[in-house]
């Protein structure tokens, strides 16, 4: 290949609802991309969530096939696959890398415990990118920076831990664990029987990343301390870039950067955050979809055209996103509060939008707080950040311009630059950054609507002092 010949390299994304991989161009453009469902969780019993079957690399490669098949240009001239996936999933192989049981979703309680050592079967304990990894090239290699969480890793080394009693504390031999890399390294190369099933071409160099959230925050060009990403994602939560890590936290804890020895920063946020807007959306049924058809607007479109002419704070009516509750406090419910006769659909619609700006900007603050830092920017990346209302209302609560992800998929671009980078084709991060991520639209706060939001963010903060005591009381009737 010539320096005057196109370079394309494919970022594979395979998050919580869908596997999404998309063929970037070295100015960071999407080409081609290719998308596919995932499966629902089964969930055999209580604490345990499930991927079905063989979901995520089904998943990956009906995505991949899909982008190579829109892909116009010459296979000749991709240079190397970046590869991201879910984090907090815990994968159980036999020797030779197959599952030896499904794949654990990050909302399996197992994950949270040490491995267990029950299948006479299983030889190796990795993540999803680990075991995903093997379906691509045929090693037992993983990016260190997909560890946070119950494993033996040494969070100052990226380094498996040399003390006895940390490995035994995870439950995991030495002998079970992935040999590591860090983000922007070679894991291996596509394999003959992984070409035949992502249509990626054999032979092609499978770059290391990083937790999807990590990714997802290179993508969305973050690296400056006083700017805060707001991931709308299944989970939302804020996100701010340093360069150490923080042990004992009381508002945020530390994870690791898609960059080496960099490190993430994570305020609390909402579990089921974008999937509590799907949820509504789903639930309006067809009045609503005939609606939207009508108005010749899809039923996203339509409900965030409606929710558009809602004044800020939805006249009163105030939400509280514990759909999923958190384990601490596995009694808590979502909560609708404030009706009254002015209300309708449009305005539950903008009060769901509004409690996921109010809830990351409250844990956002906190993190600030605690980091002695002040966010005088936001990036809004994510499904949501589609929409015009949803970032208003980000801009309008948080009281800072919000500057909304320019790529539609942040961890695919993410996956792309750290195969720029590991492949040559930029010497470092910031280079990459710098030639692949660009900025999209900026959206200015209403100082009128910041102020309403301000007031009302006070009493937002005291509702679950409220609402815990009578949601015991129903837990015992009806869990």
């Amino acid at each position: 290949m010539t320096s005057t010949r196109p370079r394309y390299f494919i970022g594979i994304d395979n998050g919580s609802q869908s596997s999404k991989v998309t063929v970037f161009d070295d100015r960071g453009r999407a080409v081609s991309e290719g998308r596919a469902a995932l499966r629902p969780y089964d969930t055999p019993r209580p604490g345990v969530v499930e991927h079905p079957g063989d979901d995520l690399w089904t998943s990956i490669g009906d995505a991949s096939r899909s982008a190579m098949a829109a892909f116009g240009g010459d296979p000749a001239d991709i240079v190397g696959v970046g590869l991201c996936t879910i984090r907090f999933c815990r994968a159980v192989l036999k020797a030779d890398g197959s599952l030896a049981q499904p794949v654990m979703s990050w909302m399996d309680e197992r994950v949270g415990l040490p491995y267990a050592h029950t299948d006479p079967e299983a030889a190796y304990v990795t993540t999803s990118s680990g075991y995903i990894t093997h379906r691509m090239t045929g090693g037992f290699r993983d990016t260190a920076a997909n560890y946070a969480g119950m494993w033996p890793l040494d969070p100052d080394t990226w380094r498996w831990s040399e003390k006895e009693s940390v490995l035994a504390e995870s439950g995991i031999p030495r002998e079970m664990l992935f040999d590591l890399v860090l983000p922007g390294e070679v894991l291996g190369e596509v394999t003959p029987a992984a070409a035949l099933h992502t249509g990626i071409p054999a032979g092609l160099p499978v770059v290391a990343t990083a937790n999807d959230k990590a990714v997802e925050a290179l993508g969305c060009g973050l690296r400056t301390p006083d700017t805060l990403l707001v991931s709308l994602g299944t989970y939302v939560a804020g996100m701010a870039t340093g360069p150490r890590n923080i042990d004992g936290a009381t508002s945020f804890w530390t994870n690791y950067a898609c960059m080496p020895h960099a490190y993430l920063y994570e305020s609390g946020g909402v579990r089921r955050g974008m999937w509590t807007v799907s949820w509504y959306r789903d639930l309006l049924g067809e009045e609503a979809a005939k609606a939207a058809r009508e108005a010749g607007l899809s039923i996203e479109d339509h409900l965030n055209s409606e929710a558009s002419r809602v004044p800020p704070g939805s006249d009163g009516l105030m939400t509280v996103l514990d759909w999923l509750a958190p384990g601490d406090a596995p009694y808590r419910k979502g909560t609708l509060l404030g009706f009254d006769g002015r209300h309708g659909r449009s305005h539950i619609y903008r009060s769901i939008l509004e409690a996921l700006a109010m809830t990351v900007h409250d844990a956002a603050d906190r993190m600030a707080g605690e980091l002695g830092t002040e966010y005088t920017e936001l990036i809004v990346s994510g499904g949501g950040s589609r929409s015009d209302p949803m970032m208003r209302i980000h801009a309008d609560v948080h009281g800072v311009p919000a500057r909304r992800a320019e790529a539609s998929s942040a961890a695919g671009l993410g996956s792309a630059i750290c195969a720029a980078v590991g492949l040559g084709v930029y010497p470092g991060f910031d280079e990459a950054v710098d030639a692949m991520v660009r900025p999209g639209e900026v959206f200015l706060p209403d100082r009128e609507a910041h102020q309403v939001y301000r007031r009302m963010e006070q009493v937002y903060r005291d509702v679950r002092e409220h609402t815990d005591a009578l949601y015991r009381r129903t837990y015992d009737i009806f869990g």
